[in-house]
């Protein structure tokens, strides 16, 4: 299992590098399109991780939880899950912007 996370991270790693390049485009997201990211969070995201994100199944997304981790990072975990563990991949349903994006808000406080 230790093996596993050790692979996880160095791919992590990797795609943080690519991830930093489309930082920008993530701010590009039109109002619209944030809205239906937020609801999707609250919804979605809330059903494992509770409605108010403070943890339940998954663990908790408010900031001083993530203060550890980069955007690029949480970015990636939300694209691509978690093995092992019920975070889904969310590559069909999100792209590589959108993850940055949710992820740069799940660090600032998710907003409502």
């Amino acid at each position: 299992m230790r093996k596993v996370w050790i692979k996880w991270l160095l791919l992590s790693s990797v795609a943080a590098a690519v991830l930093a390049g489309v930082a920008h485009a993530a701010s590009m997201l039109g109002p619209k399109r944030q809205a239906e990211l937020v609801y999707l969070v609250r919804q979605d995201c809330g059903s494992c991780h509770g409605m108010t994100l403070k943890g339940g199944l998954g663990g908790p997304l408010l900031p001083e939880a993530l203060a550890g981790a980069d955007s690029e990072s949480i970015a990636s975990i939300i694209l691509h899950g978690v093995p092992g563990k019920p975070m889904p991949p969310w590559t069909g349903q999100l792209t590589r912007e959108e993850a940055v994006w949710i992820a740069g808000k799940l660090k600032q406080g998710f907003p409502r």
